[in-house]
């Protein structure tokens, strides 16, 4: 019978161990919640004004913390009453930023047991009757501290009423009396309360800081995180450290203490971050085909239609954030966002960037509310890719000028993939007055010659095949020729010419295609290194400058100069007839 009754002894002294290393495990955010105003992130401009006013003894008698959820409102409070109600040496030391970790004091608030630090939730206790039954306390001097604190977390919860009793107290409460509040919503709270605070606003920690921060917890607790995975654990934590120190528990657990961008992925459910690359790369492109195939690859892989619209709303913000600001974006970027990165932006203008954010930002929407969302975002891509072919703004304008209408895709154009590797909003020109261009994709203007286009033309020089192009309305193509091309020998049925940096790869076909229907001969387009001839609108500008020149030496002019030096020759036209017998 004894030997029979030993294992359930040994149960017996096994179930106490194991509940007490239950008890003793805390997750990451309560055992690495900051202690100290050391040990603050992100908060430097709330440290440097409380160690001013400790300092100086400029202690207000009403504090109010506010910021998102997660960024240590609650423990800047009790990091507030620790510094407080510090003793020091004598027992009677003045308040101090960096409180003895030892000090009895210190201690029982840090365990949330101090008599005279009171913690109130007030989304909890709401009402009149709780804060009358803390306004009663508030004469009585504190038992142990210096300063009898109270804070109450989530301060926009309570009621009118309760706002209206506290009024009094807080405008002249007893000098051993300091509030601490806290909230979420500080737009809740009445001005009246506000008024009669200290306000400090809990800014959002930095990316980059935060992910330095989890790279630290996470050597702390003898584990591994690659730099791509803690970048995916702050973008998803927002500025929150609470929030980010809660999915870094969890993701050391998945991993068994192995984070990788992988595990990441697998446990928020985010998508690789090269196939949303892949994604938006192909409806810029205007490849509806690649992109739906992408689309449906990954939902097939288990990723949500909303999510996937909304890595493309971030990735679309990020790269208008790197083409803007390069400097600032690489300090939070990722290797392959620096790096597809780059290689996006470089083909791509604000404008373009602009109408991304408008349709993705509507998209959001449209696939949250869908009744099927995978549907909605199929539909949202294909929206996408056909207006990558539409003209950009400044197109508009530019063409708008020379009278030409603006280039519309061809009613019958598929949406198959682009064989230009750069169509679509790749190729969005940008004439006007910035004079900078880029490629554009010349296939989405119609091919067929109007039925008034005059057959069998006979084109002898360059120039004269510019006019024709401007009687045949085809005002992008027109500009390149102009601005990006250097001619190097023009033959009858041959035309051998240098490309400039500008110009799209598929000009010398689509421009022999043209003149071979216009004329009805072959002609061959062929690229040289040659140095060649200035384009067209340099020897355009050098006429108009030496023309302004010649100008400049008329009598008349060279007067009106000299009386107004700051004048300028904006225009010059011809003298008519009129003009003359007047002047005359």
């Amino acid at each position: 019978m004894a030997k029979s009754k030993q294992p359930k002894k040994t149960k017996k002294t096994e179930k106490p161990d194991q509940e007490t290393y239950q008890e003793a495990y805390q997750v990451l955010a309560r055992k690495y919640r900051p202690k100290t105003f050391t040990d603050l992130i992100g908060q430097a401009h709330l440290v440097r004004t409380l160690s001013n006013a400790i300092e100086n003894d400029r202690l207000a008698h009403a504090y109010i913390l506010t910021g998102v959820r997660g960024i240590g409102k609650t423990s800047t409070a009790r990091i507030i009453a620790k510094a407080l109600n510090a003793k020091g040496k004598d027992g009677k030391g003045p308040p101090t930023l960096d409180p003895d970790p030892k000090d009895e004091n210190a201690i029982a608030i840090e365990e949330g047991h101090h008599v005279d630090v009171l913690e109130m939730d007030a989304a909890s206790r709401t009402g009149v009757g709780d804060i009358r039954e803390l306004i009663d306390n508030v004469q009585y001097k504190p038992v142990m501290a210096k300063y009898k604190v109270y804070i109450i977390d989530e301060v926009h919860m309570l009621s009118t009423q309760a706002f209206n009793a506290l009024l009094k107290t807080l405008e002249e409460p007893p000098e051993h009396v300091i509030f601490i509040f806290a909230t979420t919503e500080i737009r809740k709270l009445p001005i009246t309360v506000l008024s009669r605070c200290q306000r400090f606003d809990l800014r959002r920690v930095e990316m980059a800081e935060l992910c330095d921060h989890l790279t630290k917890i996470t050597k702390l607790e003898d584990g591994k995180i690659t730099q791509e995975a803690a970048l995916a654990l702050a973008r998803a934590a927002d500025g929150s450290v609470r929030d980010g120190l809660s999915l870094l528990d969890q993701a050391l657990v998945v991993s068994d203490k192995d984070v990788t961008l992988e595990v990441v992925q697998g446990m928020l459910g985010l998508v690789d971050k090269s196939q949303t690359y892949d994604l938006l790369d192909a409806c810029f492109a205007g490849d509806a085909g690649k992109a739906l195939e992408t689309l449906e690859a990954l939902y097939k892989n288990g990723a949500d239609p909303l999510m996937v619209m909304q890595d493309l709303l971030d990735l679309t913000h990020w790269l208008t954030r790197l083409k803007v600001a390069p400097e600032a974006a690489k300090q939070t970027g990722s290797e392959i966002d620096l790096t597809r990165g780059n290689e996006m932006i470089a083909n791509l203008s604000m404008a373009v960037l602009g109408r991304a954010w408008q349709l993705l930002l509507k998209a959001v929407q449209e696939v949250q509310f869908a009744p099927r969302p995978i549907a909605a975002a199929e539909m949202v891509l294909v929206r996408f890719c056909y207006m990558a072919d539409l003209p950009t703004p400044d197109q508009v304008i530019a063409q708008h000028g020379t009278g030409a209408p603006v280039a519309q895709p061809a009613a019958n154009q598929s949406a198959t993939p682009n064989p230009n590797p750069k169509g679509g909003m790749y190729a969005a020109p940008t004439g006007g007055a910035s004079g900078g261009g880029t490629q554009t994709n010349l296939a989405v203007q119609p091919q067929a010659v109007p039925e008034s286009t005059p057959q069998a033309l006979h084109i002898n020089s360059f120039e004269q095949m510019l006019q024709v192009f401007h009687d045949q309305r085809k005002a992008v193509l027109l500009h390149h020729l102009e601005h990006d091309v250097h001619l190097v020998k023009f033959e009858q049925g041959r035309i051998e010419l240098r490309l400039g940096q500008d110009a799209p790869q598929n000009l010398p076909s689509h421009l022999g295609k043209l003149l071979n229907d216009w004329t009805g001969q072959r002609w061959i387009i062929t690229v040289s290194n040659a140095a060649g001839a200035e384009t067209i609108a340099v020897k355009k500008q050098k006429a108009q400058a030496a023309l302004e020149e010649k100008m400049r030496q008329e009598p008349m002019v060279a007067k009106v100069l000299e009386y107004f030096p700051e004048a300028q020759i904006t225009n010059i036209q011809p003298r008519t007839s009129t003009d003359e017998g007047e002047t005359q």
